[in-house]
C-alpha cells in the first residue's frame, strides 16, 4: 500500500482541484495512480463565511482557489464526554480568528467533496509572517511532484 495518504501532501490548488476522486470508505482521491487524502496548501485569504457550526474561506495561491473549511463545533467529536469543555472546538475557534481577508495561510486538512466539489476540511490553520513561504511551497510542491509524488508506484 501506498504511504501517500498517511501525510499532508503539499500541493498547489491547481494540482489539489484536479484530483481524481475515488470512491471508497473513507472518501480518497488519486494523483498519478498515488492515493492522496490530506493536503498542505498556502495561499491568501480571499474570501471568508462564518456561521455558528464552521467557518468557510477561500485560499488562493496564484495557480487557483482552495475551499477550506473550519469546523467550530466538535461537540460530536466529544460525545462519550460528560464535561461542558470542548478542548477542539477552543482550538478551531482561536484558529479561525487568524483567518482574516489578505492574510497568508497555510492550512493543512482532509482533502473531502462537498456538493460535487473538492475542499479542505481544516485541520491545523497557521498564520505565516513571511511572504517568502508562499515561494517557498511552490518550490517544495515543485519538488515533491519531480521526486515523490508523480513518480511511478514499485511494483511488487
Amino acid at each position: 500500500m501506498d504511504s501517500l495518504h498517511l501525510v499532508h501532501v503539499k500541493l498547489l490548488a491547481a494540482d489539489l482541484l484536479s484530483l481524481t476522486p475515488r470512491h471508497t470508505s473513507p472518501p480518497s482521491f488519486v494523483r498519478c495512480g498515488r492515493t492522496v487524502a490530506r493536503a498542505e496548501v498556502v495561499g491568501v485569504v480571499v474570501s471568508r463565511d462564518r456561521r455558528d457550526k464552521f467557518l468557510r474561506f477561500l485560499v488562493d495561491d496564484g495557480t487557483g482557489c482552495v475551499p477550506c473549511v473550519l469546523w467550530l463545533n466538535h461537540q460530536y467529536l466529544n460525545a462519550n464526554s460528560s464535561s461542558d469543555s470542548d478542548p477542539t472546538g477552543e482550538m478551531a475557534s482561536k484558529m479561525s480568528e487568524v483567518v482574516r481577508l489578505g492574510t497568508l495561510l497555510r492550512v493543512r486538512g482532509r482533502i473531502v467533496m462537498y456538493r460535487g466539489a473538492i475542499q479542505i476540511a481544516a485541520r491545523d490553520v497557521v498564520l505565516e509572517e513571511d511572504p517568502n513561504v508562499e515561494v517557498l511551497h511552490w518550490l517544495q510542491c515543485v519538488h515533491m511532484a519531480k521526486e515523490c509524488y508523480d513518480l511511478p508506484l514499485p511494483s511488487a
